[in-house]
């Protein structure tokens, strides 16, 4: 069994939204995405997707593109991106995988998903207070998020886990491409080594924060950043 992960599909099965128009990279990445998973994921692993799942606006448009991701091997464990509108409380989302046998998928929100020895764990995040978009209503935002992070990694302790996995999927840098002190101190606090985030697209992708921070290794997993291949951890 591996642990697998990758972040922003940006399904459209359910609504028109070619993403194409964001540059030839994205072509038939539906397609892409699908043969390559099944390549590298066998029926026993967990893929940890984080976030931008589906261009849906509401839970009711989502079922084609969720379908897609049942047919694909292997368990999903999926967090919320900021372009996951029509994600509802846990109690709606897990009403809604039973109701439509999608016995493959599950949630992680204020959580932590035991695989095996290691605890998955994370947020959505929030943009940095260091961006020049960040606005005071943001700020009630972002703290929410450092403590959902730390509620997740709590959560965890209660399994005594051989190691705690972080998935964020906003990216736990500033501008500057420093990594976030409100997320360091909690990573640290609760041991975390690594670290996986998404968002991050194009040639933004050009400029991620990589590496071993501090003793932690963060990564970034974006669909169309690794080439619409799962990242194995190991």
């Amino acid at each position: 069994m591996s642990i697998l992960t990758i972040s922003d599909l940006h399904l459209a099965l359910g609504i028109d939204k070619p993403m194409d128009i964001f540059g030839d990279g994205w072509k038939n990445y539906m397609e892409r995405l699908k043969e390559n998973w099944n390549l590298t994921v066998s029926d026993s692993d967990t893929v940890v997707i984080g976030g931008d799942i589906s261009w849906a606006t509401y839970l009711d448009e989502v079922y084609r593109d969720f379908e897609y991701i049942e047919n694909l091997k292997g368990k999903k464990i999926i967090l919320k991106g900021n372009h996951d509108y029509w994600w509802e409380s846990i109690t709606k989302l897990t009403g809604y995988v039973e109701k439509n046998g999608f016995n493959s998928i599950s949630f992680l929100h204020n959580s932590a998903v035991m695989v095996e020895n290691k605890a998955i764990c994370g947020t959505r995040g929030w943009i940095d207070k260091s961006n020049d978009n960040f606005k005071e209503d943001d700020l009630k935002i972002y703290n929410r998020e450092i403590m959902r992070l730390d509620m997740s990694l709590c959560e965890a302790d209660k399994f005594s886990p051989e190691e705690k996995i972080a998935f964020l999927h906003y990216p736990p840098v500033t501008k500057d491409l420093e990594i976030n002190e409100d997320y360091l101190a909690v990573l640290k606090k609760h041991g975390v080594k690594r670290c996986f985030y998404g968002h991050i697209h194009s040639k933004a992708s050009k400029k991620a924060a990589e590496g071993t921070f501090d003793g932690i290794d963060f990564k970034l997993v974006s669909a169309d950043y690794m080439g619409f291949m799962p990242y194995k951890l190991s």
